[in-house]
């Protein structure tokens, strides 16, 4: 045996294989792609045992670029420096794998031309699903929408209609950091997010301010403080300006994630104000940084390490012409170690 048709050396070719069992290149062709019936049960086995002793491999890929299907699925994921967004991808990449397929991880910067060229990309990369994380409106995420791609979108919704969700249920988490703030006594809790506006952002902040005001604090005493950029690190950092000086800081603040808070944080420790004792930071995320980095943090935490499986069910029931529905994870709240 040569070594271009040893096990394991190299790839192995048809050729090969015909060789070893004494066949034509197109009769190893037809059984390798499922067709017998044009061959004998003893030229069938013959091959198959050719294609044992020689390791030969079908090249599913080519296969795939052939029919036009694939095992492969897009991730586009918003900012994977997010140990959010990076725990989801995670997620989803297990449990993909253990269903037979394939992830393709693309980062794009929460950026919707990036967003853009990612799925023109995809297009010729016979990509069976698309998992979009935290995506951004775009023309071409419009296209791929009404054109029918099987997509789920997680963490913030489709801008365009309704599609497969997975994610928190948004306003309740901001509900939920709500009644944790009002329990403690708080009368002017503020509310921290990012100035460009997503689904998210407007979920969790309607359902922070709803709930306050449900329970008799007056609309205009909930303190906001928005920041720009995209780095939520960022965004809390400026958005605390907004507190100044140290008798300005609120007693309470909800931030619509823990990144927010992170940077919330940081301009309180240099403005000398003491975090929980001065004023408590609740976000919402349950970041697994928070044990390490950040035990003075409450978060309502959701559990992000479990949204895979929830995604491929989704694809799953999308290919198999099922409407697209939604799955809202569960959330808790999960108080700071430091008190």
């Amino acid at each position: 045996m040569t070594d271009e048709s040893r096990p394991g050396v190299g790839p192995v070719s048809l050729a090969t294989v015909a060789a070893q069992a004494g066949v034509s290149i197109a009769t190893v062709s037809r059984i390798v792609n499922g067709e017998t019936r044009r061959a004998s049960a003893e030229t069938v086995e013959r091959v198959r045992q050719a294609i044992k002793a020689v390791g030969y491999h079908p090249n599913q890929l080519g296969r795939a670029l052939r029919n036009r299907e694939s095992r492969l699925v897009a991730m586009l994921a918003a900012n994977l420096d997010n140990p959010v967004m990076a725990t989801i991808a995670a997620s989803t990449e297990a449990a993909l794998r253990q269903a037979g397929y394939v992830m393709i991880l693309c980062d794009t910067h929460d950026r919707a031309d990036l967003q853009d060229d990612y799925l023109n990309a995809m297009r010729s990369q016979v990509v069976q699903g698309y998992v979009m994380v935290a995506s951004q409106p775009s023309p071409g995420l419009r296209d791929f929408v009404e054109r029918g791609a099987p997509m789920v979108f997680v963490s913030r919704r489709s801008p365009f209609g309704e599609c497969s969700f997975v994610g928190p249920d948004n306003i309740a988490a901001g509900a939920a950091a709500a009644d944790y703030l009002l329990d403690r006594g708080m009368e002017e809790p503020a509310v921290v997010y990012p100035s460009r506006e997503s689904s998210t952002t407007r979920e969790r902040v309607k359902g922070f301010c709803d709930r306050v005001i449900a329970r008799g604090i007056p609309a205009d005493r909930i303190r906001r403080a928005d920041g720009p950029g995209i780095s939520h690190l960022e965004i809390g950092y400026a958005a605390a300006q907004h507190f100044s000086a140290p008798h300005a800081w609120p007693r309470g603040a909800m931030c619509i994630s823990d990144q927010v808070a992170y940077g919330v944080h940081r301009l309180a420790r240099e403005s000398g104000v003491q975090v929980p004792h001065d004023c408590e930071i609740v976000g919402i995320d349950g970041s697994p940084l928070n044990a390490w980095l950040a035990p003075w943090l409450t978060s309502v935490e959701i559990p992000h390490p479990e949204f895979g499986p929830s995604i491929v069910e989704l694809l799953v029931s999308l290919w198999g012409g099922e409407p697209p529905r939604e799955h809202l994870m569960p959330h808790r709240v999960a108080v700071a170690l430091e008190r």
